[in-house]
């Protein structure tokens, strides 16, 4: 099948589940240590509270929560439960007053600590930081936190090295070192210690860190001055079409990265929010990015994360508004316009999308970006001819010899012509993107698709196919491009193991169950083969491809295979 789309787990399952210090779920009945609510309608808001923070309606939760709380003012679950929402929501004074109520208490949660210190950072109260830091809960993120957040309170109370000596060995180890080794080389820079600093920058690079975390690296390492390695990574981010290639030239620009010990503790929590998404603990990433705002309210990063969360759970008008808070006097500002963009898009606001598309073409003119995202809006809303047009330009902003990473505009603008019929050029572009990624199993598989559905090159395809099902194994569209290469070749009983598998793993693909259906029916399993082409409908295919399911449910194939040619 053609294709349109191009260890931390454990620890960030273990943060999202314990971040809190609650219970997980709420219990069957109000709890029994006091009487249920009085009123009518406030446990039911205590529930719908629940039910709107799992979806990551936060404005909604804030809501229902507090009402809750006003019926229960006692409870020390609804405290923290309408902190947390409140937090998430980006409602901070809210979340400060409920978290000194816990810890008037002394019924403080993890969270509720880190609010607390994030509020004494923020007003440069470092020694109340660093006492907080070292009684931090020994659970969850508080072991990883609390060593980096009590360096930078030595740092703001004067003393860097020390801060230096309490970070350094931690990011010498291997379990998340590149989160250390960022505030370790920040710290030694302050210190004094460029070497220490350079050596341990380059530890941050090497990590298995976040894209996003990554370009802030970038960004530090820039600002320290060294032309030859700014240089260097300038030149990494312009490759290609990657969206981080829009800040070429913008690295060191403005204010610096991280100016005192409240933006590096600031940095921390964002850095280690970026870590948990990129493991889709969404939820924690959330409030770990809210706390570094706290401290930071013009932390970039940290609100492009807030965004990144909410898009994932389909907030994406709101994601938009996070992501358009981002000052444009940030370097990171036009990664950030480009994105709300592409939010805009996923709310269903394509025109507006493509007009904030075109005003970051017309203002950075020279970068093939913002024609790449046009494109991409374009194919998705099927104005095939128009994003070809849009790749075109791209690609023409992009230097000469084409680096390796243009593949994918490539790959994108021959999807585009292929589906505009135009064939022959499409099939240019692909030949073009192998040529520069020969291993690239999309490439392989939607040329190899398109050359097997059309009855060309079908041996070749096949060794195509063949070899992309080694390199994405798992892929369902992939595998199915496999078996329907074969079933045009004859091979009935080959195609029909290998679509049995695609079926296996996208089991509501229309077009995957029809092609079993037909190879069902050729192996001579007809009973088989309506099941599939039924379930192949009511995966509410294409109107066009509906037809002729339904024609062969009502007719079967033909007695006789037709050419390849023609075979659909």
């Amino acid at each position: 099948m053609r294709m349109t789309r191009p260890g931390l787990a454990a620890l960030a399952c273990l943060l999202a589940a314990s971040a809190a210090a609650q219970p997980a779920s709420p219990p069957a009945s109000p709890p029994a240590s006091r009487p249920a609510p009085e009123r009518p309608g406030d446990w039911g808001a205590y529930l719908a509270g629940r039910a709107a923070g799992q979806k990551l309606d936060t404005p909604a939760a804030v809501d229902y929560m507090v009402r809750a709380l006003a019926a229960d003012p006692e409870s020390s679950e609804l405290v923290g439960r309408t902190m947390l929402a409140a937090l998430a929501d980006g409602r901070d004074l809210q979340a400060v007053l409920l978290a000194r109520r816990q810890a008037v208490r002394n019924e403080a949660s993890l969270m509720a600590s880190l609010i607390l210190l994030a509020e004494d950072a923020r007003n440069a109260r470092f020694d109340e930081v660093a006492r907080r830091a070292a009684a931090l809960p020994r659970q969850s993120a508080g072991p990883i936190l609390g060593p980096i957040l009590a360096a930078w309170a030595a740092a703001g109370e004067g003393d860097p090295a020390r801060g230096f000596g309490i970070v350094q060995p931690l990011a010498e180890g291997e379990r998340l070192k590149g989160l250390y080794a960022i505030s370790a080389a920040l710290l030694a820079d302050r210190a004094g210690r460029r070497e220490e600093a350079t050596r341990l920058f380059a530890i941050a690079r090497e990590a298995s860190l976040p894209g996003l975390v990554v370009v802030r690296v970038a960004q530090m390492i820039a600002a320290r001055g060294d032309a030859a390695e700014a240089a260097q990574l300038e030149s990494a981010l312009s490759e290609g079409a990657d969206d981080s290639g829009l800040l070429h030239g913008r690295l060191a620009a403005g204010v610096p990265v991280v100016p005192d010990a409240a933006a590096g503790m600031a940095e921390a929590l964002f850095t280690l929010g970026a870590i948990v998404r990129a493991q889709d603990s969404g939820e924690f990433a959330l409030l770990l990015a809210r706390l570094a705002l706290l401290i930071r309210p013009d932390h970039a990063a940290a609100l492009m994360l807030v965004a990144d969360v909410l898009d994932a759970d389909d907030r994406h008008a709101v994601a938009a508004a996070a992501m358009a808070r981002v000052p444009e006097s940030d370097p990171l500002s036009p990664l950030a316009r480009l994105r709300a963009a592409l939010l805009l898009e996923r709310a269903g606001r394509t025109e507006e999308s493509l007009a904030a598309l075109r005003s970051l073409a017309a203002a950075f003119p020279d970068r093939p970006q913002p024609h790449a995202r046009i494109g991409d809006v374009l194919r998705g809303r099927k104005r095939f001819a128009e994003a070809a047009e849009a790749y075109a330009e791209a690609l023409a902003r992009i230097p000469r010899p084409l680096p390796q990473r243009a593949w994918a505009v490539l790959y994108a603008r021959g999807m585009s012509l292929e589906r505009a019929q135009k064939w022959r050029e499409a099939e240019a572009d692909f030949l073009a993107a192998l040529e520069l990624s020969p291993e690239q199993p999309y490439v392989l598989n939607y040329l190899a698709y398109t050359w097997v559905d059309r009855g060309e090159h079908l041996e070749r395809g096949r060794a195509m196919l063949e070899r992309a099902v080694e390199l994405a194994p798992n892929d369902g569209h992939i595998v199915d491009s496999l078996g329907w290469a074969l079933y045009r070749l004859g091979d009935f009983a080959g195609a029909v193991k290998q679509l049995e598998r695609a079926v296996e793993l996208e089991p509501a693909d229309a077009v995957i169950n029809d092609h079993l259906g037909d190879a069902y029916w050729r192996a001579g399993r007809r009973a088989e083969a309506r099941f599939q082409w039924q379930r192949a409908l009511s995966a509410k295919p294409e109107p066009e491809e509906a037809a002729k399911i339904e024609a062969k449910l009502r007719d079967g194939l033909p007695d006789e295979p037709r050419t390849p040619a023609a075979q659909r």
